[in-house]
């Protein structure tokens, strides 16, 4: 019997997953919250935008007040919602997932063991994700990293789930390149260091991360973030994994830890990737910087460390969304002096 999959959450990077999985030819219905973009699927299509290719899909797009009338039970739930829509949106999938379905979130954030808690250990598989993408008008994405680009890590999250991580591959394979990982949520964690040091820095500036990465003292302060993130990694006792398509030799024995996968996502994403932070900024959105860059100088201060340079970008951040600040380059100064 053919698989029923839900992508539930169809901004950008959901979108992308979902229209690659229709061009495929699986059986997958999206969900989203945002009228506009539903209705502008069902009328004209889904269309992604890439540096060398374009993709129009006609998918089953529905709004998500729908969920309750469609009467379907999905094998795989792909939940590519904001990491603090994690838990309602999990309660609201939950009665939807079969009985021996498997639910994916493919997010920023360490979401993996909230969705566990709410649908079972027996029925989560964890995600790390490196795909870049950006949406401002209904039914259309801008994809910056294309699938030779994208990148999967996924694992369980106990043993004895390992044997059912091969039924996601193939599915993520249709997106980009997948690895799978035995240390998922330490890998997780490495992804989030560096979302610490890219998404809210360079958001907070209002500049795509390679444009202010050539600001003077950018690159410098975001290493000073990643390492407070990964002090706090190291508390919690998470080694060090290989991300975005390394290897554990990429890593072996090296003081430049950070840079090597600073550097890795810069040339992934390209020269005009706007996050999805500065996509947040823009569209006047909460974003998830008190989940990355909050939490680590929370923990940090938890721990009797230092998370000041955490704990600028979060201050700067929150101050954009009450509309104290604009973003701008500007306000590097202001990060160096709150870190000071």
């Amino acid at each position: 019997m053919e698989k029923k999959i839900a992508v539930v959450g169809t901004g950008a990077n959901g979108s992308c997953l979902a229209a690659d999985l229709v061009r495929a030819n699986y059986h997958v219905a999206l969900f989203d919250q945002w009228p506009e973009h539903v209705e502008a699927m069902r009328k004209s299509g889904l269309k992604v935008s890439m540096p060398s290719d374009e993709l129009l899909v006609n998918p089953n797009a529905y709004h998500l007040c729908e969920l309750c009338s469609l009467n379907e039970v999905f094998d795989y739930v792909f939940v590519m919602v904001k990491a603090y829509d994690t838990k309602w949106i999990c309660h609201l999938m939950e009665p939807y997932l079969a009985e021996d379905g498997l639910m994916v979130g493919i997010q920023n954030g360490m979401t993996a063991e909230e969705i566990a808690e709410i649908v079972g250990f027996d029925r989560t598989i964890a995600c790390v994700v490196e795909l870049s993408s950006e949406i401002f008008n209904p039914g259309f994405v801008q994809r910056n990293t294309p699938p030779e680009r994208t990148w999967f890590g996924i694992g369980s999250l106990t043993d004895d789930m390992k044997h059912r991580v091969a039924e996601i591959e193939p599915i993520l394979l249709k997106v980009g390149k997948v690895a799978i990982t035995e240390n998922i949520i330490a890998a997780k964690w490495m992804k989030l260091v560096i979302n610490t040091m890219s998404l809210g820095p360079a958001a907070m500036l209002g500049l795509p991360l390679q444009e202010a990465l050539k600001l003077e003292g950018v690159k410098e302060f975001a290493l000073k973030v990643g390492t407070e993130a990964l002090a706090v990694g190291q508390k919690r006792g998470y080694s060090i994994e290989p991300i975005f398509g390394l290897t554990k030799d990429d890593i072996k024995d090296t003081n430049r830890l950070l840079e090597t996968l600073f550097d890795k996502l810069v040339a992934d994403v390209g020269p005009a990737a706007r996050d999805c932070v500065l996509q947040d900024h823009l569209k006047g959105r909460y974003s998830e910087v008190d989940l990355i860059n909050g939490l680590v100088a929370q923990e940090s201060k938890e721990n009797g460390a230092t998370g000041i340079n955490n704990q600028a970008v979060t201050e700067i951040t929150n101050r954009i969304r009450r509309g104290e600040l604009e973003p701008d380059p500007a306000n590097m100064n202001i990060a160096i002096e709150l870190s000071s």
